[in-house]
């Protein structure tokens, strides 16, 4: 009987590993050069850690257990409370600021579909007590040099920024009570993705008032921030979340990618722990779920138990990514290798054998890589064969052996040349380099 692998999950052989490895170690590389350190956490952790963040019906969006001590567990389908535990544990120790990153494997019990799957892998970026929106800007820009490293442009990729505390003050001024917010930030966030009729309808459930429902609609109407400035009654903190918004646009101007970003008041971020600037990336022509989302969120340490300590940082999926990389042309099989073969050693004859099989260990205990046919076969054949490896450098043992020379051949150019073994194995790092 043959099993299948669970619907929504995904086997990573060797191909499909290498682009997981690219665009892993493109997310590595982006986070060191930014200034972020690694972290990791366990794949599970107790459920009322997410029933903390995100309320007793996450239960049913992720996999949980019991396990034998009757502790009820669940499978990590985020790692920012992961982030907020092991942060709170060391408080007092962790130098300030905390900039971090890390690269979990998620699951989450949904009905899988493009861009969606219950496994995932997740960049997760965070910036732990800096107040000032130049921390919000510093994660929105490494979002961009990632994106942009993979060749991604302004042309293919957009960022959408607003502000929760903006639109918090602007919904209150609207005439939405406190007690009503985070119901009304559910229902705008999904404005985008529902009909109409739908949306008007799940707003109604929240906002009986006629009137009410009319001014927020004229709210969630603004194109600019200067249009929101000129048409809307802002106190104290809404103006001073404009202000925060506004810099954050001239910090990302002055960071040299003003030509991503864009003001959307449509960007709610469903999650009720988002306190300040939020924002989501999405390709030019919208086809796709986004590819990236995040923001200031203020309580999530304190929430669970640790100090008052304001954070920022950002998510982006593996899986939307990759559709979008591979319809941009930016990610094709063809640039990809599960290997790199520097040397394939070929015998004219099984008489050298043995000695193929110690020059090739010889090389690899020199630092390289190389292999060798594990049946006896032509000369001919095991040229194929390297061929097929894709290997560099093919070194062919034959007679001359007997007097310490070996042919070393060029599999792009077709060249070949005869060395002394003591010669081929000092010019090694030199060969490699040049191949």
């Amino acid at each position: 009987m043959k099993i299948p692998a669970v619907k929504g999950t995904r086997d990573f052989y060797p191909p499909q590993m290498a682009v997981r490895n690219f665009i892993i170690d493109g997310w590595k590389k982006t986070s060191l050069r930014n200034g972020f350190e690694e972290y990791d956490g366990p794949i599970f952790e107790h459920l009322k850690m997410y029933q903390i963040k995100s309320g007793d019906e996450i239960a049913s969006q992720l996999f949980s257990f019991t396990d034998r001590g009757g502790r009820e567990m669940a499978i990590r389908p985020e790692i920012t409370p992961t982030l907020a535990r092991m942060v709170n544990q060391q408080i007092n120790a962790l130098p300030r600021p905390i900039k971090w990153f890390s690269v979990p494997r998620l699951c989450r019990a949904e009905r899988p579909q493009k861009g969606r799957l219950r496994e995932f892998f997740q960049w997760n970026i965070d910036i732990i007590d800096v107040e000032d929106v130049l921390a919000d800007a510093e994660v929105i820009f490494t979002a961009i040099d990632y994106l942009r490293s993979t060749g991604l442009t302004a042309e293919d990729i957009v960022v959408r920024i607003s502000s929760r505390r903006m639109l918090a003050a602007l919904l209150k001024s609207a005439g939405v009570a406190a007690d009503q917010l985070d119901g009304v930030y559910a229902v705008l966030d999904k404005k985008a993705k529902l009909p109409d009729d739908t949306f008007e309808a799940m707003l109604k459930e929240r906002l009986a008032d006629n009137a009410v429902r009319r001014r927020v609609g004229e709210v969630m109407s603004a194109s600019t921030i200067e249009a929101i400035q000129k048409t809307t009654h802002l106190d104290a903190d809404g103006a001073a979340a404009v202000g925060e918004l506004r810099r954050v646009f001239d910090l990302l101007q002055l960071m040299g990618v003003g030509d991503f970003i864009t003001f959307d008041i449509g960007v709610v971020r469903g999650l009720a722990y988002y306190t300040g600037i939020v924002f989501e990336v999405y390709d030019r022509a919208s086809s796709l779920r986004a590819i990236c989302g995040g923001g200031r969120y203020d309580n999530l340490l304190r929430d669970f138990g640790g100090p008052a300590i304001t954070a920022t940082g950002f998510g982006m999926g593996d899986a939307v990514l990759e559709i979008l990389l591979r319809e941009k042309g930016l990610l094709t099989d063809a640039m990809l290798t599960t290997r790199t073969v520097d040397y394939f050693i070929a015998t004219v004859a099984d008489e050298f054998r043995d000695q193929a099989i110690e020059l090739a260990f010889q090389i690899r205990r020199a630092g390289a890589c190389a292999e060798f046919s594990y049946k006896s076969a032509s000369l001919k054949k095991q040229l194929k064969q390297a061929q097929t490896l894709d290997a560099r450098l093919t070194v062919i043992i034959g007679e001359e052996f007997r007097d310490n020379r070996l042919i070393v051949k060029n599999m792009a150019t077709g060249d070949q040349q005869s060395m002394p073994v003591e010669e081929f194995m000092k010019a090694l790092p030199e060969q490699r380099q040049g191949a």
